[in-house]
């Protein structure tokens, strides 16, 4: 049996579909952060971007996001380093720090309920950020959930 592509092939040598499929579909990426201006650390609030949906955690204008969204950020092999804010859960950080992929990770899983089971999704958990400005973000902040164990 041969070893799964995330394995044996670098980000930079993936190909778009490969890397496409990296993103489990938490939605963690989308929500908006603030900067500790002391320590350098990303603060996450429960406020995600307009352009995601709240219920599948999918964009709704991925195409068109960083026309629509100045803010968004496309992620790279090149950047994925640099993007101190990608959460700790991520493929794309996960993979770039030489780490293994998530017990609840689709690709490791088979199955996408299992970032739900993991309690790695936003869906339900946060709200749109229509309505909120960037001073009142402060009152929105939210710790993310560490991802639960694996039922055996």
């Amino acid at each position: 049996m041969s070893e799964p592509f995330w394995k044996t092939t670098s980000l930079a040598e993936m190909s778009r579909t490969q890397w496409e499929s990296l993103c489990d579909g938490c939605g963690r990426c989308c929500l908006n952060k603030l900067e500790d201006e002391d320590t350098g650390e990303f603060l996450y609030t429960r406020t995600a971007c307009k352009l995601l949906n709240l219920k599948t955690c999918q964009c709704t204008d991925y195409p068109n996001r960083a026309k629509r969204v100045p803010d968004c950020v496309t992620l790279t092999p090149k950047n994925v380093a640099e993007l101190g804010w990608l959460p700790e859960t991520c493929a794309y950080r996960r993979l770039n720090e030489g780490r293994e992929l998530s017990w609840w990770h689709p690709l490791v899983s088979g199955r996408q309920e299992t970032v739900t089971e993991a309690g790695i999704s936003v869906a339900g958990e946060v709200y749109s950020e229509k309505g909120i400005s960037v001073d009142e973000l402060v009152e929105h902040l939210w710790k993310l959930p560490k991802a639960k164990r694996r039922a055996r």
